[in-house]
């Protein structure tokens, strides 16, 4: 086993092969018995048809970092694969590849349709489930399922006809969400709401009594040969007298009342809305209200029926077209207006969705929502963050029965047989039929019911996709049947999904889980944000403004973007927005997380170069006696106690900040810069070996704490550090997480060695602004008026001395000049007579003091007096630091008067210094002899011409209006970007000169 590691770290062939070890090992297989509280969480499962996009990335990394955390904190953790059939998605691509072959899934048929299905999925349905593996998920792939797996399709059966025989699905007819292009009916969440320029039209529909006519608008006039009513709002006083009158429909010429009803805007159009129950949500509401008929005037494809009249035949946005035509011509169109309103899309049909009368299946959701609703008062789940509970809760109360039906043969076939025999071999929306798990079972109680001749027909729909993916958390552990995972892992502990499915998914998991199992499906539900492009808006294929984070997985390694994803998150449930360069495809927020990588592996490797090939077990617990030994073994633990602490309240983002801060700065550029000095060979043995012991104890709990986001890169270097082969199953990821020692958090050390840090940074600074070369070692002054930093500067001196490269350290409260030197004795030999004469007042004072107290009545009358005095006293004086003061100098005027006034030296006494401050404490560094000043002087100069011809040239572009008017937006931008840049930088080079001058 090597000691040590590569010169550069190779994020590739490292990820790769510890990929590949935690599946052979089986590391994150779960064990119902073994022990450790559960901690389960089953993955939101992407459609078999998709590819790794940013939200997936996003969403499986927080859900990795929460199950590595909670495995390595002792829990016996379930992490759950799996993926959704996508019933639409596999459809359309299957129709498209049957239609290059001049084909359709009815010329194939049913039974040849589902062979294809499933050997497509066989073939191509893996790639996702492949490129999760490339994210280094710890997840069980023992356990991996499939929504139409033999489990989950016993699952699907059994809920559907338990919900069957409890009255709470039934077949009906009502609007449903139809895509023409695939068919179908379609959930509100397979509906993308799209804003488009759209008309609206004014008609006249004139009174059945030829008294006159109202004016109606609409962005949809084909649907008016559908309509069955015009409504106004009852409280409209343009209208209400009219209401209860009817109206001639043109075209159509049937009669039509006018209705009043709240539901009407009157500030929309004329105030007046043509009302077409099978064909608007609204107008179907009203329908029913006032016991409208409903007249379907569209066929499943999107053109019009036999209720269309002459317009029969046509799609339905030619008949829109000629309709108006008619319209027109009949003197009936008033006007048309540009009208910009939303339009439902169907997100895989790509064409506006039809509101459309059809007889389906439907879930009755009120009593299950009102079960979830009595739970959600119990806090069950607790929302993170809690504002999305409202959300949730809003969503339940107003649900309405859920269509559960698709017109689609990829699925879970709906088990219900229909009783042919009875409606002359066909399928109407009265044959009667039975809901069984199997055929046999159907036959069974159709025989009985229907007699012993009678014919039946499967239905050829298939459920909702949501209906399968509703029982997801309970399914894939086994239920119906009371598996040992079922016991052990059920409820889940949380799940992890966006915001945007709150309404379709997580109530559907909730509605069903309260309902089939008596409890809430998981603990928590963690709301992540959405993952934005560059330009702060939402990824979507539509716009082509998505981000593959294979690309940037290739570019630069697994963990730097795993690392990027988390923490970016500012806030739970913040949205991210992602920096990218299109152009280049680069990600600078992606290329920081490799360096930082970079960083713990050159660190890494430092440290397993100085401790004589020992591990951090041979080297055991450090016992610190230096100070800067104390302090990171303080920082150390203050930031195991910080992530603990950011982890279990799901702040991952915090988590990951405070660990990039602590690893690159306290450890990497502070402390092993300490500690180099003591780690050469000639150093005092005990001082190395504690050197040694503190570098690998706080190496490997770093590596500890990182694991969960970082988990390749870790395991490399820990199995190098405890020097671990991978014959030996051993894993880092399966390790205790640190967890702080509160004796070792030092908070006043770590403020005093920040006084340090600050005093270094600072002569640095000063330094590199002068330009003294590395090599040169310069004298420097620190002077601070506080006697307790002056301690600490002492104690540190050389923490100072090493690392800012200084030869000679002052330290003092002023700086005395020679002449106040020189005077010392006398003012010393006054201040002693001056007290000799005060200890002389005071005993004369106490003696009067006791012969008064002796004397009747005055003892306790001055007592009370004195007693008085002090507390005033106290008060005036004493509690303010200025009072102190004021008090001093009235005591001691005369004598403080005979003592040398104290003289700072001024910096031109010095020579030439280069001057900061850090806090309170100043420092100079003398330059005399140290750098050519005036050459110097002159490069800064050179410099800053420069700068200030940029600033100019930039200046009179932007006030130029002709360059503001016809340039680019970006490139106007991006000169006010450089302008800013440029003046900063003037700044900074007039700060340098004025500090060396």
């Amino acid at each position: 086993m090597t000691t040590n590691l590569p010169s550069l770290y190779d994020p590739f062939s490292t990820e790769a092969k510890w990929q590949k070890f935690w599946e052979e090992k089986l590391l994150y297989k779960a064990n119902p018995d073994r022990g450790g509280e559960p901690y389960c969480i089953v993955i939101p499962p992407p459609n078999v048809t998709g590819s790794l996009h940013m939200g997936h990335a996003f969403e499986n990394t927080l859900i990795d970092c929460l199950v590595r955390y909670h495995r390595m904190k002792g829990r016996n953790a379930l992490y759950l694969p799996g993926t959704d059939h996508a019933s639409i998605a596999v459809q359309t691509i299957l129709d498209n590849q049957l239609k290059e072959e001049g084909k359709t899934r009815y010329d194939v048929g049913r039974e040849k349709f589902l062979e294809r299905a499933w050997e497509w999925k066989k073939e191509s349905g893996g790639t996702i489930v492949n490129q999760l593996r490339r994210l280094g998920v710890s997840v069980d792939w023992t356990r991996e399922r499939f929504t139409m797996d033999s489990g989950l399709s016993k699952a699907v059966l059994e809920a559907f006809v338990r919900l069957y025989d409890e009255g709470l699905i039934y077949r009906g007819n009502y609007l449903v969400n139809w895509c023409p292009a695939s068919q179908s009916a379609v959930s509100d969440l397979e509906v993308d709401q799209k804003e488009v320029d759209g008309k609206l039209w004014h008609f006249r529909y004139p009174f059945s009594d030829g008294s006159g006519y109202m004016e109606v608008a609409t962005t949809r006039p084909e649907t008016m040969l559908g309509d069955t009513a015009v409504a106004v709002n009852p409280n409209d006083d343009r209208y209400k007298d009219f209401i209860g009158k009817t109206l001639t429909l043109p075209l159509m010429n049937r009669e039509i009342p006018i209705i009043g009803d709240e539901l009407v805007d009157p500030a929309f159009g004329t105030g007046c809305v043509k009302v077409t129950p099978a064909h608007d949500p609204n107008d179907f509401e009203m329908g029913k209200r006032h016991d409208l008929p409903f007249i379907n005037i569209m066929n499943k494809d999107g053109t019009m029926n036999e209720n269309a009249g002459e317009f029969q035949g046509q799609d339905r946005f030619v008949a829109r077209k000629n309709v108006v035509a008619r319209l027109e011509a009949d003197g009936v169109l008033v006007k048309i207006e540009d009208y910009k309103h939303t339009v439902p899309y169907s997100e895989r049909g790509k064409v506006p969705v039809e509101p459309l009368l059809s007889t389906q299946w439907f879930v009755k959701i009120r009593p299950m929502a009102d079960k979830a609703l009595e739970f959600f008062e119990q806090k069950s789940p607790e929302f993170i963050p809690e504002r999305w509970g409202k959300v949730y809760k809003d969503w339940l109360v107003k649900l309405k029965d859920w269509c559960i039906s698709r017109q689609l043969w990829w699925g879970h076939q709906i088990p219900a047989w229909y009783a042919v025999s009875e409606t002359n071999g066909e399928i109407t929306d009265t044959t009667p039929f039975v809901v069984a798990k199997d055929e046999a079972e159907a036959w069974e109680k159709a025989k009985a019911q229907f007699g012993e001749n009678v014919q039946l027909e499967r239905d050829a729909d298939v459920l909702d996709t949501w209906f399968s993916s509703g029982l997801w958390p309970f399914s894939t552990l086994g239920w119906p049947e009371e598996t040992e995972d079922l016991q052990k892992y059920y409820p889940t502990s949380v799940l992890v999904t966006g915001f945007d499915i709150i309404f379709f998914w997580v109530a559907r998991m909730t509605m069903m889980a309260g309902h089939f199992t008596e409890e809430m499906p998981f603990k928590d539900v963690y709301i992540h944000g959405l993952i934005l492009d560059e330009n702060g808006k939402k990824m979507s294929k539509s716009k082509g403004n998505g981000i593959d984070p294979l690309l940037l997985i290739d570019k630069y390694g697994t963990d730097a973007v795993r690392y990027t994803l988390v923490k970016e998150v500012i806030g739970v449930g913040q949205d991210i927005r992602f920096d990218y360069n299109r152009k280049t495809d680069e990600s600078p927020s992606v290329e920081a997380s490799r360096n930082f990588a970079n960083k713990l592996w050159n660190a890494a490797r430092f440290v397993m170069m100085n401790l004589d090939e020992q591990t951090p077990q041979q080297l055991g617990i450090p016992a610190a006696t230096e100070l800067s030994d104390k302090w990171i073994l303080s920082r150390y633990h203050q930031t195991v106690q910080e992530t603990n602490s950011y982890m279990d309240k799901y702040g991952m983002g915090e988590a990951a900040k405070g660990l990039y801060e602590f690893i690159w700065g306290d450890f990497c550029d502070w402390y092993i810069e300490l500690v180099k000095s003591r780690l050469q060979e000639d150093a005092e043995p005990g001082s190395r070996r504690v050197a040694q012991q503190t570098l690998a104890y706080v190496l490997e709990g770093i590596l500890k704490l990182l694991s969960p986001f970082m988990p390749h890169i870790t395991e490399e270097i820990w199995h190098t550090l405890t020097q671990q082969g991978t014959d030996s199953g051993e894993s880092l990821s399966l390790q205790s997480y640190p967890q702080a020692d509160a004796a070792l958090i030092d908070l006043e050390l770590e403020e005093e060695f920040e006084l340090l840090i600050g005093t270094i940074r600072t002569t640095r600074n000063l330094r590199a602004e002068a330009d003294v070369k590395p090599a040169v070692k310069v004298t420097v002054n620190l002077q601070s008026e506080s006697a307790k930093e002056r301690q600490i500067l002492h104690t540190g001196a050389s923490y100072i001395k090493d690392l800012a490269k200084v030869e000679n350290l002052t330290i003092a409260n002023k700086l005395w000049s020679d002449k106040v030197t020189k005077k010392k004795s006398s003012g010393a030999l006054r201040l002693i007579i001056l007290s000799f004469l005060t200890i002389t007042l005071a005993r004369v004072a106490y003696a009067v003091a006791i012969t008064v107290d002796n004397l009747p009545f005055f003892g306790t009358f001055f007592e009370l007096v004195g007693f008085g005095y002090s507390l005033w006293f106290i008060r005036i004086y004493l509690l303010s630091g200025e009072k102190r003061e004021q008090l001093r100098q009235k005591f001691f005027k005369s004598s403080a008067s005979n003592l040398p006034q104290v003289e700072e030296l001024e910096p031109a006494e010095l020579g030439e210094v280069a001057t900061g401050v850090f806090g309170t404490v100043q420092i100079l560094l003398p330059l005399e002899g140290v750098i050519d000043m005036e050459a110097l002087r002159g490069k800064l100069e050179k410099n800053l011409s420069k700068i200030e011809a940029e600033v100019q040239s930039l200046s009179g572009r932007l006030s130029n209006s002709k360059f503001i008017d016809k340039a680019p937006a970006d490139v106007v931008q991006g000169a006010r970007d450089a302008l800013t840049e440029a003046e900063k930088q003037a700044e900074i080079l007039r700060d340098r000169l004025q500090r060396i001058k």
